[in-house]
């Protein structure tokens, strides 16, 4: 027997299709077929998985029994919702204004999706936000990807006017659009965290963070209740960005700077492709969503900056 055959033997056939980094070259089997990431803009560490008691995230502390937490994920690029949604999606620290006005300058995940997918829709592809002015997710200004653009339902009127919505009915929207169009990738944001943190309203914000969790828990049930997405399906939950500490500027009402209340972030997920009641103490940063999705659904990604979870992985 030579020595090639040998080594076949014994060694994993993914590890002989890896690049010397560690990235893997597209050779697993994954059994996702859909991706949703929900974002819950504006909440800091210490009042989610910071809390070792999981005060306010009861849902997500027991469906971590079925999915990952990232003990130290970063918001490493700006601080500020339009930035931080936009760098999840890209891959790219995107230096872009937070009022709306401005598109990414790289193409999203979704657009890249689109773009590499045979006969994918407009509407396979969804981002669906209580904050109006997050509708430029749906695309990029890269020239090459001008064909290609998500679908959105943002803010009160849904097509990025007219303000903000509540939480809750983004929600409803998004379950119905699970119900009826059937996305492939979704991006879910609820806003009120962040809201009622800027307003000063410490019991206001305290109570969306807890809404919230419970909204993360109804989307996972529909998940797996609906024949489309059971098993079939990654979430991801995670923060655009967090808070200031007490003593920095004027603590939990604002965010912006590169503070560790501001960095320090959630990544919690659950997948058919991921390990179970796993913590992984490796840092990442928001770019790595991206890549590790497009290792899930066997995308080529090359604008994208991130590097694959790969301790996440089966």
């Amino acid at each position: 027997m030579t020595f090639a055959k040998r080594l076949l033997m014994i060694v994993p056939v993914w590890l002989l299709l890896s690049t010397c980094d560690g990235v893997s070259l597209k050779a697993r089997n994954y059994a996702t077929r859909n991706v949703v990431i929900i974002v819950i803009d504006g909440i800091r560490y210490s009042e989610s998985w910071g809390d070792t008691a999981y005060t306010n995230i009861p849902a997500r502390a027991a469906l971590l029994e079925e999915g990952v937490l990232v003990n130290r994920f970063l918001n490493s690029g700006i601080t500020f919702t339009n930035p931080g949604h936009a760098t999840v999606l890209t891959g790219n620290h995107e230096n872009i204004d937070n009022v709306g006005g401005e598109f990414p300058a790289h193409p999203t995940l979704f657009q890249v999706w689109l773009k590499q997918t045979a006969n994918a829709l407009p509407t396979d592809a969804y981002v669906i936000t209580s904050k109006n002015k997050l509708h430029v997710l749906r695309k990029s200004t890269d020239p090459d990807y001008t064909d290609y653009a998500a679908t959105i339902n943002c803010g009160f009127n849904g097509d990025g006017t007219g303000g903000m919505c509540t939480d809750s009915v983004t929600l409803l929207r998004a379950l119905n659009i699970f119900s009826t169009v059937k996305p492939k990738l979704t991006m879910i944001s609820f806003r009120e965290p962040d809201s009622y943190g800027h307003a000063n309203n410490w019991n206001g914000y305290i109570a969306a963070i807890q809404k919230t969790d419970q909204y993360v828990l109804q989307v996972w049930n529909y998940l797996q209740s609906d024949p489309f997405y059971k098993d079939k399906t990654t979430l991801i939950v995670t923060n655009d960005h967090g808070r200031h500490p007490e003593g920095i500027y004027d603590g939990f009402p604002s965010h912006g700077d590169g503070c560790e209340g501001c960095r320090r972030i959630e990544f919690f997920a659950i997948s058919p492709d991921f390990k179970k009641n796993y913590i992984s103490q490796h840092s990442y940063n928001q770019r790595d969503i991206s890549a590790t999705v497009a290792e899930l659904l066997h995308l080529q990604f090359p604008t994208g900056k991130g590097r694959v979870m790969q301790d996440l992985l089966k």
